[in-house]
């Protein structure tokens, strides 16, 4: 593989399989390979844990024995209870070759129903991160936030992104790419002439305005039913979700430890020779993370014909120790971008590429039924949005700094928009 610095492309992770780089028990499906990354698929048991753990310089199967506290079979798929830790062997294997590295989120559909995952490497020091040229299995831990799930082998809730070197877009050549490519777009509750921001990433502000809708996010119920991950499109949201309306002040009161669905003002599209992620705080440090990181993968926010570019991004919201006012248009986490090794052979959208949520709203995951009340009228007509682009200003370390209280002890925030579904 030539050692161009940057992500690797979908047809670089299908020629990893075709070498024995990355390889499986059975055959690995290509619906498993996206436009930047690798949905991994869980294993036939999950291990039941008293807490979670990092294997430091261990094995983690070695340590697993200390841990764990008895097995699921999940051939016949198995039940995982809420806020219960569990260890699941990875099918995929990975061999990397020298200089290539991973890093690892939950797929949009996991963060979606508050599923918290985070991948595992033996002698691993850090969630979610594979060391270069590591070789051996991988390990997801999964905790089910906000509801009780029924999960079965090779089901898919995380994916993988391998990187060459270091990749990551400053400011100010990423506003030089927005100039000639555009990446951010009004939504309709963003006044004519504001301006994004950039300071180490892209900002993004939440929508509570209720412009041309009836619902402005969800909040899960607690105590609800059963969610298996395996059906699409049967569970009525009113079993699992509470709608919240729009109110005359634009303000939302979060309540402590409650998970919340909103959504973004802006619109974005990822050029084909970007990749992004969206992150409120670096996650890696193995803190236990109170958001979900987000992939961003080349042509998100692409659409074809003469429709309005851009998506809006899905944020997940979660408040901690105390009430908290969120107020209409403030900004909320941000995204950063990385270059591409070489665009990829089909970006997301695209017929193969597997995509779901690149026309979304305000979107649920796939296993409820359609809300229109949380889409926004006339988004039938794509045309309807604003075409021209926001222009990029910097903002200052004051504006970065206040921005990012938010989410640090108090308020955790990520999207769950554009990685795969």
């Amino acid at each position: 593989m030539p050692p161009t610095i940057g992500v690797l492309p979908r047809q670089d992770l299908a020629s990893l399989i075709a070498d024995g780089r990355i390889t499986a028990d059975t055959e690995i499906p290509g619906s498993s390979i996206q436009p930047a990354s690798l949905d991994l698929r869980l294993g036939d048991v999950a291990y039941r844990l008293r807490c979670s753990f990092l294997p430091g310089n261990r094995l983690a199967r070695d340590k697993l024995r200390e841990y764990q506290m008895g097995q699921l079979d999940l051939r016949e798929g198995a039940v995982l209870e809420q806020n219960r830790p569990y260890l699941i062997p990875l099918q995929e294997r990975v061999d990397l070759p020298a200089g290539v590295r991973g890093r690892a989120n939950p797929r949009s559909s996991t963060g979606r129903i508050d599923v918290f995952t985070r991948l595992v490497t033996d002698l691993g020091q850090h969630f979610d991160e594979i060391a270069e040229g590591y070789r051996g299995e991988l390990f997801l831990e999964v905790v089910p936030r906000s509801f009780t799930i029924r999960v079965r082998v090779g089901q898919t809730l995380n994916q993988l992104r391998l990187v060459v070197g270091q990749p990551r877009v400053e400011d100010a050549e990423l506003r030089a790419i927005h100039e000639r490519d555009p990446m951010i777009f009004r939504g309709p509750s963003v006044d004519p002439g504001e301006q994004a921001f950039v300071n180490d990433g892209l900002f993004l502000s939440v929508d509570l305005s209720g412009q041309g809708r009836r619902v402005i996010g969800y909040r899960a119920k607690r105590s609800s039913a059963l969610l298996d991950l395996g059906r699409q499109g049967v569970y009525e949201i009113d079993d699992f979700w509470e709608r919240i309306p729009p109110t005359a002040s634009g303000r939302l009161i979060l309540d402590p430890e409650e998970f919340y669905l909103l959504v973004s003002r802006e619109r974005v599209r990822i050029p084909p020779t970007l990749a992004a992620e969206m992150a409120a705080y670096d996650p890696t440090s193995g803190e236990l993370r109170t958001h979900y990181a987000g992939f961003f993968d080349p042509g998100f926010g692409d659409v074809a014909g003469d429709a309005s570019p851009g998506t809006h991004a899905v944020l997940e919201v979660r408040a901690h120790d105390v009430p908290f006012a969120l107020e209409h248009g403030q900004r909320l986490c941000k995204l950063t971008f990385e270059t591409m090794a070489a665009p990829p052979d089909a970006a997301y959208g695209a017929a193969r590429s597997g995509s779901r949520y690149q026309r979304q709203y305000l979107a649920l995951g796939r296993q409820f039924r359609a809300d229109r009340s949380a889409q926004m009228e006339g988004m039938s007509d794509l045309r309807l949005f604003p075409e021209q682009p926001m222009e990029i200003g910097l903002g200052t370390p004051e504006e970065a700094a206040a921005a990012l209280e938010l989410v640090g002890p108090r308020v955790g925030a990520a999207p769950v928009a554009g990685g795969g579904e």
